[in-house]
């Protein structure tokens, strides 16, 4: 039976200290579970993109899996974004 309160200063038993989660720990666990959703988000989604698909060209045509096609897309997307705003920096910076 304990009569006084301890103060934080003094510190806790090991029973306590085994209790409560550390102040760092629980922002390492949310970012862990986090990042395990997103890998098994991308499973599934390489998953459930693999079928082949024909795709058509100006000169041609190929057989490719879906995700290949999302991710090209992609790509291309991104680099015509970054593309794009170095055309706009470049004009605005002039005048």
């Amino acid at each position: 039976m304990r009569l006084f309160r301890r103060s934080d200063e003094e510190g806790t038993s090991p029973e306590e200290a085994q209790a409560a989660p550390a102040p760092g720990e629980r922002p390492l666990f949310a970012k862990l579970l986090i990042l395990l959703a997103l890998a098994a988000y991308a499973v599934a989604f390489v998953l459930e993109n693999r079928k082949q698909v024909k795709v058509h060209f100006v000169l041609g045509g190929s057989r490719v899996s879906l995700i290949w096609l999302i991710l090209l897309s992609l790509a291309l997307g991104v680099l015509g974004g970054v593309l794009l705003s170095q055309f706009y920096r470049r004009r605005h910076r002039r005048h």
